[in-house]
């Protein structure tokens, strides 16, 4: 991209939480959230990108609850996003909390409101370090969090999310969770975990595991990614700085791997139109667009 056509917006306070609008089909946006250690100065700003004027449209809300980690956003409701925030409780001690938050209707750029506070998801009794909220993919009534240590199922048909799954992580040395992701097959059943170097998807019907991938990395997995247009393919990244894509069928090695970080690998995601296209980003401070065209399906070229 030319420097001429590059577009910049900066922030006030830093920032690791992005995620695009999912429900939103007709614009390009995406909503940030921050970082500071002030607690009461975070923010999460909804950005619209304008393709034709390369401009962007950008509407600020505040969010004093805590630093913000993760931000994940609805699939059905385009005012619905969850976050994973680390909070200030009553006795002067932090710790990571998540809640599911409505973007109010504004358009004013000038003014910075308040978010609706939707759902109020009480973690405590399920582990004090809070990975991610997914919102499940055709169920707006249901979501999942993810802890260090269990997978909670919640029905957020009311304010008080109320949980009706609690799968606990069970193994030697006290392994954790590292976060998760729903399976978009398979009818929505299925929820994946990064766990140590492993994968492992659960059927959220009865809490048993449906299938695991072990050893997809030799350290660390940091993200995965499902392939939105062909079945049974999933990305997963990790502190080795490899990118891998696997066949959960056959699961003895990845169909596709390539290591052009040099190192951790924090987020991987498929492009949703043209999945042989896929980031990485990486605390070498790059973000890699990387082709994986002989495992996508438009398998008409070589992956380069």
């Amino acid at each position: 991209m030319d420097n001429e056509n590059a577009v910049i917006y900066g922030l006030e306070f830093q920032a690791r939480a992005l995620a695009p609008q999912l429900a939103e089909t007709e614009k390009i946006r995406f909503v940030i959230g921050t970082q500071s250690l002030k607690q009461t100065n975070n923010q999460i700003h909804l950005l619209e990108f304008n393709e034709e004027k390369s401009t962007i449209r950008t509407l600020v809300f505040h969010h004093t609850n805590g630093e913000i980690w993760k931000i994940t956003t609805s699939p059905l409701d385009a005012s619905k996003l969850s976050t994973c925030y680390n909070g200030v409780t009553s006795d002067i001690s932090c710790t990571m909390k998540s809640d599911i938050l409505k973007i109010p209707e504004t358009e004013n750029p000038d003014t910075t409101e308040n978010l609706e506070v939707v759902n109020n998801l009480d973690t405590s009794s399920f582990g004090n370090d809070v990975k991610t909220t997914e919102f499940h993919p055709t169920e707006e009534n249901k979501s999942v969090t993810v802890t260090d240590s269990h997978v909670v199922l919640w029905d957020i048909s009311e304010s008080a999310g109320k949980s009706i799954l609690n799968i606990a992580l069970e193994g030697k040395n006290n392994p954790k969770f590292t976060t998760g992701k729903w399976n978009p097959y398979q009818n929505c059943n299925q929820f994946t975990t990064a766990t140590e170097s492993h994968l492992k998807t659960y059927d959220i019907r009865t809490g048993d595991l449906a299938w695991s991938i072990e050893g997809v990395h030799s350290q660390l997995v940091r993200d995965l990614d499902y392939n939105m247009n062909k079945q049974y393919y999933v990305a997963t990244c990790g502190d080795d700085g490899f990118l891998k894509i696997w066949d959960f069928r056959q699961t003895t090695q990845p169909v596709f791997a390539r290591s052009d970080h040099s190192h951790w690998v924090w987020s991987v995601r498929f492009n949703h139109f043209h999945d042989q296209l896929i980031l990485t980003a990486s605390s070498d401070a790059r973000v890699l667009l990387s082709s994986a065209a002989s495992v996508s399906s438009e398998n008409n070229v070589e992956s380069c």
